[in-house]
């Protein structure tokens, strides 16, 4: 891979609903209508604007992304999608992937230059963090190399053990572009 698109990458730890970007991703259930976690961070964060305009979305199936206004998040979009609860199937990684392509594309089409994404589907979903890490660099990575829209990437990521295993993941795949 191209070092470039490593610089288009950036991890960090720390709360999703304070960062200055275009679109934050929440890493929804399949109502919109908040929940715990990230979900509910990101709700209480925008007001209860967000969760009327979630309302006349009507819900989104895992793997799917929706889109809706910030409101009083700094980020102008939330990014809803909803990750697969892992049951160590083969569709889990496919529906996660998915979630990662589709929130991407839609950042495309609204031409988004940065995005935050948590670490999907591994709170409450219990997706495997080290193989959850893979599917979202990954994903990011083949994105950066098709499009040039976006110009940050940023996997925030709550906890420490979080943080570290994508942190290593980074490094190791980075290395091997050189």
């Amino acid at each position: 891979m191209d070092k470039i698109l490593f610089d288009r990458i950036v991890i960090q730890q720390g709360d999703i609903t304070r960062l200055k970007v275009d679109a934050i991703v929440n890493a929804a259930n399949s109502s919109l209508l908040g929940g715990g976690g990230v979900d509910g961070a990101i709700h209480r964060a925008a007001g209860p604007d967000l969760l009327t305009e979630c309302r006349s979305i009507g819900g989104c199936p895992t793997g799917e992304a929706r889109i809706t206004k910030g409101y009083h998040l700094p980020a102008r979009y939330v990014i809803h999608t909803v990750g697969p609860v892992y049951g160590g199937k083969p569709q889990d990684s496919r529906l996660l992937t998915n979630c990662y392509q589709n929130c991407l594309l839609l950042a495309h089409q609204y031409q988004i230059a940065s995005i935050a994404f948590p670490a999907i589907s591994c709170g409450v979903y219990g997706y495997p963090i080290d193989a959850a890490c893979k599917i979202a660099v990954e994903s990011a990575c083949a994105h950066l190399s098709k499009y040039d829209d976006i110009k940050k990437i940023i996997f925030v990521l709550y906890s420490t053990n979080d943080y570290l295993v994508y942190e290593r993941y980074l490094n190791r795949i980075s290395l091997k572009s050189i």
